[in-house]
C-alpha cells in the first residue's frame, strides 16, 4: 500500500483530512511575503506558517507601540520601540521546523516581490496598496489585502486573470456502491443506498462492475437523478455486456477557472458590481457604505497623515464628508451615514477578535493561491461588529474622548473603541473554558489579549484532561514539540501568562460531568461571569449548556469540521440554550449489516473496530476480572444466555490457549485470518447460499446485500500478510510476548501450522429479517443454558490463581504508527471488503474513518473564536437586545461566511403565567434549619411561595411522590435514594425535580424544581 512519506503526517493529520496530500505538496512549494506584522499580520504569518507553506517571510519597518500589544500576542512590553519583525521572527520560527522563516525590515521593492508566489499586504497606506497590486497582478503573483480598523475588517483578493480551482468545496466526492444497471437507452443505475448522494448534472465514474465491464472504462458520466428514488440515468447501456453484481459509482468533483481584476479596477467597480462583494447577503448596502468607508480612511490619511482620533466628533465629521464625495461620484444612493461615523470613532482601535477572524480568512486564502485547493474569496469581503459597541451609542449616555484616550497600556488598541470602564469590567470577569485544544489555544490568546481575568478580581479557569500530542502541534498553536506529553491545561496556562502576565488562569485536569461536581458546585458556577465551550462532541456540549442553564449563566460555544466552523451564544433569559435543538448525532450502523451484509468501506472499518476491541481489549479485561473474581458469573447477570456464551467462552479460550512464544502468536494469527475471511463467509453462504431466495420468491442478495465470497490465503498477497504481522504481534502485546516484523520468518511459522477444513455449523443462528432459522426460542434458551453451565465448570476447573494468567488490554490509538492499531484495522477492513467486493481504502482514509477523526484546520479555528470573542464585549456590558447577539456559520472552502440573530428563548405557560427554559423554582431545603425539607414541607413552600399545588414529584425516571401519603413526612434526600437505590453523592447540592400541578395539568412543559440542600 502506497504511503506518503513526502509528508509529516504524524504532524500534519488532521489538516491532511482537509487538504489533501496534493494541495500540501503545492504549499510546501510556495514562498510567501506578508507585510505588516501588527495583531493582523501576525495572526494571518501563525495560521500560514502551521499550514506548512514553504517559506514565509515577514516585512514590517515599524516598531511596537501600546496599541500593539492589544493584538500582537508576541509582542511585549519590552518590545516598545523596537522593529516588529524582528521581535516576531523567533516565536514564530518554533511554530513549524519545516516553513524557512526570514525577515525585512526595508521598504517593498520589486526584486523583493519577484521571489514570491503570494504576496499578503497588511496595515499598508493606498499608495502601496495600488502600487504592489498592480506589480502582482502583471506578474502572475498572488495578491490578498486584509486590513482591520476598530470593529471593521477588509479584506481583497487578486489571484490573476486565470486561476484554476481543483475543488470547488472541499467535500469529499460523493460514492454510492451500485445494487443494479438496467441496459437501455439511458441505461438506469440502482444504487444499495435509500437516497442516491448524487444531483443532475453531476458527472461520475463508475469501476468495479461485474458483467457490464464496458462501465469500467467509459470515463466520465453526466448523470440524471431520479427524483425520489436510489436511481440515476447514464448513458446508452444497450448494447453493453450483462450486468452481474458488484460496481462502486464515485463523483468526479468540479474544476473551474476563475478571472480576476486588479485592485485599481475593483475599487471602483464593486460599486457598480456588487456581486464582487462576499458577506453581503441583506448587508449589501452596509457594506458598500464601509468600502466607502475605508477608502476615505486611506484619504484621511494622505491628508492629515493620521486616522481619525477615537470619538473625536469633529474627525467623524471630516471622515463622512470624505465618504459622501466618494459615494456621490459613484452614484451610489445607499450610503449609510452611521456606519462611517462609527467607522470613524472606533478606527484607531486594535481589536484581537476582529484580527482573528480576518487574519484567518485571509491566510485561507494563502493556502488557496498556493494551491489551487477550495474556491478563492473573488473579490472583496468587509465585515463589521459594529453591535458590540454599548447599547447606548446612539444616546448622549455614549462614550467620550477621555473616555477612549490612551494610558500606555497594554489594552490602550481595545480602550479606543470600549473605554476605560470596560476594560476593568473585562479584567474583573470570572470565565470557565472547557476544553484546551485548537479552539481552546485561539480562545484563551483571544482573552490574554482583550485582558479577560487580568484583574484582582478576575480568573479564568481551564480544564483539560488530554496530554500533548504530536498531531496537536499543526493547530493547537500554543504547544511546543517538547511539551509533548505534558497536560495540555497546564501548558496552555504558561502560555498564557507570557503573552499577557496579568492573566489569572487556573488549570485543571478534569472531566466536566456528573463525576465531578464535587469540583464545579453550585457556588463555583455561581461565581461565574460566563463559561466558554471548546469541546469536540456533543455529549460533553449538552451537559455543560446543561449546567449553564441551571445556573443561569451565559455561555459561547464554537466547534469546526475541517474548513467548517459554527459560533453560537446563549444568554440567560434572551437566548434558547445549546440544547433547545435536537442533535443530529450520526446514526449507528445496523449490527446485522456490520455481522453479515456490509456494502461501504465504513461498515468494514467499523467491523475491524469492533474486532480490535473484542479480541485486544474487552477479552482481556474480562479475563483478568476472571482472575481477581472467582465468581466470575456475576460478570453476566441481566443479559442474554448467548452473549454470555461469547464472553465466556472467549474468557476459557484466552486462558486455556494461553500462547508461551511468538510462533504461537503467529499461528493463532493464521486461524483468526480463516475464521475471519473463509470460514465465517463459508458458515454465511452455508445459511444462505447465493442463489438464496425469500418467502416473497425475491433474490435474497439483492439491494444492499452483496454476495460474499471467502478468500483463500496467500503469504505472497501484502494485505494477507499485513493481517498476520498486525495480528501475531498484538496478541504478543495481551500476552507480553516480544514480537517481530520478519515477514520471511513468518511465512516459514505458517509453513507448519495446521489449519482445519471448514465444517459448517449446524445450530447457527443468523438473524435476518424473517430468514433467521425457525427453532423454537424456549428450546434454544434451554441449549444455551445448558451450554453456558457447561463453560463455567469447564472455566472454573483451570487452575486461575498464577500471575502469568493476567493480561494487558490494549486501548485503541489511531496515532502510533508503531504500535500496529491501525496496521490492524487497515488489514482487517480491506479483506474483509475484498469478501464482500468493496473497493478497499488506504491507511490515510481507513484512520479517519475508524479513529473517528475530526478533520480540523488552524484558519477555521482562529476564524471561529475570533467571532466567539466578539460575543464577550456584548456579554460583559450587558446587552439586552437580541438583535445584537450573533451566532454564525462559515465555510472558508467555499467562501461561505453567515452571522444570524439567535433564537429567541421558547415561552411556555403554567397555570396562567408565562414561563421559559431560564425559569425554575428555587428551594432552599435547609435555608433556616439544620434538619432538611421533608416533602410534605416542599408541597406547602411551594403552594406559600407559587400558589401552585403540586400532584407530582419526579427525578429522572423516578417518581418521588405521587399521592404517597406515606412520604410525606420523610425527608427529600431520602426519598430520592430509596426511589433511586443509589445515594446521593457526597459532593451534590442540588438536586433538580420535575413536577407536575394540579392548576394545570395538561401542560407538557414546567421549570424544574432546584432544590438546595447542602
Amino acid at each position: 500500500m502506497e504511503h506518503k512519506s513526502d509528508i509529516d503526517e504524524g504532524l500534519y493529520s488532521r489538516q491532511l483530512y482537509v487538504l489533501g496530500h496534493d494541495a500540501m505538496r503545492s504549499m510546501g512549494e510556495a514562498n510567501v511575503l506578508i507585510c505588516g506584522m501588527r495583531g493582523l499580520g501576525v495572526e494571518v504569518a501563525k495560521n500560514v506558517i502551521l499550514a506548512g507553506v514553504g517559506s514565509v517571510t515577514i516585512q514590517d519597518k515599524g516598531t511596537t507601540e501600546w496599541t500593539d500589544l492589544s493584538s500582537q500576542f508576541y509582542l511585549k512590553e519590552s518590545d516598545l520601540g523596537k522593529n516588529r519583525a524582528i521581535c516576531s521572527e523567533k516565536h514564530l520560527a518554533r511554530l513549524n521546523s519545516y516553513v524557512r522563516l526570514s525577515t525585512h525590515t526595508e521598504t517593498l521593492n520589486e526584486d523583493l516581490l519577484l521571489k514570491f508566489q503570494v504576496v499578503v499586504l497588511t496595515d499598508s497606506l493606498l499608495e502601496e496598496q495600488l502600487s504592489v497590486a498592480a506589480f502582482c497582478h502583471s506578474n502572475n503573483i498572488k495578491f490578498i489585502l486584509a486590513d482591520t480598523k476598530g470593529l471593521c475588517g477588509q479584506l481583497f483578493c487578486d489571484f490573476g486573470e486565470n486561476f484554476l480551482v481543483k475543488d470547488i468545496d472541499g467535500e469529499p466526492p460523493k460514492v454510492s456502491m451500485i445494487a443494479h444497471v438496467s441496459k437501455g437507452n439511458p441505461g438506469i443505475v440502482t444504487c444499495t443506498d435509500d437516497q442516491a448522494p448524487f444531483s443532475n448534472g453531476m458527472h461520475v465514474v463508475i469501476s468495479g462492475v461485474k458483467g457490464m465491464t464496458e462501465l469500467n472504462s467509459y470515463g466520465p458520466i453526466e448523470i440524471k437523478v431520479i427524483e425520489d428514488s436510489d436511481s440515476f440515468s447514464i448513458c446508452d447501456t444497450s448494447s453493453f455486456s450483462e450486468y452481474e453484481k458488484g460496481g462502486v459509482a464515485t463523483e468526479v468533483k468540479e474544476t473551474k477557472t476563475l478571472s480576476f481584476i486588479p485592485l485599481n479596477v475593483a475599487v471602483e467597480q464593486v460599486m457598480q458590481d456588487p456581486e464582487l462583494l462576499a458577506f453581503a447577503y441583506e448587508k449589501e448596502q452596509r457594506n458598500l457604505s464601509l468600502h466607502l468607508g475605508f477608502r476615505a480612511l486611506q484619504e484621511f490619511q494622505q491628508k492629515y497623515n493620521r486616522l481619525p482620533k477615537p470619538r473625536n466628533q469633529e474627525d467623524a465629521e471630516l471622515l463622512l464628508d470624505l465618504a459622501r464625495k466618494l459615494s456621490a461620484a459613484a452614484q451610489f444612493d445607499g450610503f449609510d451615514n452611521e456606519v462611517v461615523r462609527k467607522l470613524s470613532l472606533c478606527a484607531r482601535g486594535n481589536l484581537a477578535p476582529i484580527n482573528a477572524f480576518i487574519g484567518g480568512l485571509a491566510a485561507q486564502e494563502v493556502m488557496k493561491a498556493c494551491s489551487g485547493k477550495f474556491t478563492p474569496l473573488k473579490q472583496w469581503l468587509y465585515f463589521d461588529a459594529l453591535e458590540c459597541l454599548p447599547e447606548q451609542e446612539d444616546s448622549n449616555k455614549g462614550l467620550t474622548e477621555e473616555d477612549c484616550a490612551p494610558r500606555n497600556s497594554r489594552y490602550d488598541g481595545q480602550i479606543a473603541v470600549f473605554g476605560f470602564d470596560l476594560q476593568e469590567k473585562l479584567k474583573n470577569q470570572r470565565y470557565f473554558l472547557v476544553g484546551a485544544g485548537a479552539i481552546g489555544c485561539e480562545l484563551l490568546k483571544n482573552f490574554a489579549l482583550i485582558g479577560l481575568g487580568a484583574g484582582e478580581g478576575g480568573d479564568i479557569t481551564v480544564t483539560d484532561m488530554d496530554s500533548i500530542e504530536r498531531s496537536n502541534l499543526n493547530r493547537q498553536f500554543l504547544f511546543r514539540s517538547e511539551d509533548i506529553g505534558k497536560q495540555k491545561s497546564e501548558v496552555v496556562a504558561e502560555a498564557v501568562r507570557k503573552i499577557n502576565p496579568s492573566m489569572n488562569i487556573t488549570s485543571h485536569q478534569n472531566r466536566v460531568c456528573e463525576e465531578s461536581e464535587g469540583i464545579y458546585t453550585y457556588q463555583f458556577y455561581g461565581s461565574l461571569n460566563g463559561v466558554a465551550a471548546a469541546l469536540d462532541n456533543v455529549e460533553a456540549r449538552m451537559y455543560l449548556d446543561k449546567c449553564c442553564v441551571q445556573h443561569k449563566k451565559p455561555m459561547l460555544e464554537g466547534g469546526t469540521l475541517g474548513a467548517k466552523g459554527h459560533t453560537l451564544v446563549v444568554v440567560p433569559h434572551l437566548t434558547e440554550s445549546y440544547g433547545s435543538e435536537p442533535s443530529s448525532e450520526q446514526k449507528a450502523i445496523p449490527l446485522c449489516t456490520l455481522k453479515h451484509f456490509p456494502h461501504r468501506i465504513e461498515h468494514t472499518l467499523q467491523w475491524a473496530r469492533e474486532q480490535f476491541e473484542e479480541l485486544f481489549k474487552r477479552t482481556p479485561e474480562n479475563v483478568n476480572q476472571y482472575l481477581r473474581d472467582a465468581k466470575f458469573g456475576a460478570l453476566t447477570v441481566g443479559r442474554e444466555e448467548a452473549e454470555d456464551i461469547e464472553v465466556v467462552e472467549a474468557v476459557y479460550q484466552s486462558v486455556k490457549d494461553r500462547p508461551h512464544e511468538w510462533q504461537d502468536c503467529v499461528a493463532w494469527a493464521r486461524l483468526q485470518w480463516e475464521n475471519f475471511f473463509n470460514n465465517d463467509i463459508e458458515q454465511l453462504l452455508h445459511c444462505f447460499p447465493p442463489d438464496h431466495v425469500t418467502s416473497s420468491g425475491l433474490s435474497f442478495w439483492m439491494g444492499a446485500k452483496r454476495c460474499p465470497h471467502p478468500l483463500s490465503f496467500d503469504p505472497a498477497n501484502t494485505t494477507h500478510m499485513d493481517f498476520i504481522v498486525a495480528s501475531a504481534n498484538l496478541y504478543g502485546q495481551i500476552y507480553e510476548i516480544k514480537g517481530s516484523t520478519d515477514r520471511i520468518d513468518m511465512i516459514k511459522i505458517l509453513e507448519a501450522v495446521s489449519v482445519p477444513a471448514f465444517r459448517p455449523k449446524s445450530s447457527v443462528t443468523i438473524a435476518v429479517m424473517d430468514e433467521e432459522p425457525k427453532k423454537n426460542t424456549e428450546e434454544r434458551r434451554d441449549e444455551d443454558k445448558a451450554k453456558l453451565r457447561e463453560l463455567k465448570q469447564k472455566l472454573s476447573s483451570i487452575q486461575a490463581g498464577s500471575q502469568d494468567c493476567w493480561m494487558v488490554p490494549l486501548e485503541f490509538e489511531k496515532d502510533d504508527d508503531t504500535n500496529f492499531h491501525m496496521d490492524f484495522i487497515v488489514a482487517a477492513s480491506n479483506l474483509r471488503a475484498e469478501n464482500y467486493d468493496i473497493p478497499a481504502a488506504d491507511r490515510h482514509k481507513s484512520k479517519l474513518i475508524a479513529g473517528r477523526i475530526i478533520p480540523a484546520i488552524a484558519t477555521t479555528t482562529a476564524a471561529t473564536s475570533g467571532l466567539m470573542c466578539l460575543e464577550v464585549y456584548k456579554l460583559v456590558q450587558g446587552h439586552q437586545q437580541i438583535s445584537l447577539y450573533r451566532n454564525s456559520f462559515l465555510n472558508l472552502a467555499a467562501s461561505y461566511y453567515l452571522t444570524l440573530q439567535p433564537s429567541r428563548d421558547q415561552r411556555f405557560m403554567v397555570a396562567g403565567k408565562e414561563y421559559s427554559i431560564w425559569d425554575e423554582f428555587l428551594v432552599q431545603g435547609k435555608k433556616d434549619r439544620q434538619e432538611e425539607m421533608t416533602v410534605e414541607e416542599l408541597l406547602k413552600h411551594v403552594k406559600d411561595n407559587y400558589n401552585l399545588t403540586i400532584t407530582g414529584l419526579f427525578y429522572g425516571s423516578a417518581v418521588l411522590y405521587y399521592n404517597h401519603a406515606d412520604r410525606l413526612k420523610q425527608r427529600v434526600s431520602e426519598v430520592v435514594q430509596m426511589v433511586t437505590k443509589r445515594e446521593i453523592p457526597a459532593h451534590k447540592q442540588m438536586l433538580e425535580i420535575m413536577p407536575s400541578f394540579a392548576e394545570d395539568e395538561d401542560c407538557e412543559t414546567v421549570p424544574p424544581l432546584r432544590y438546595l440542600f447542602r
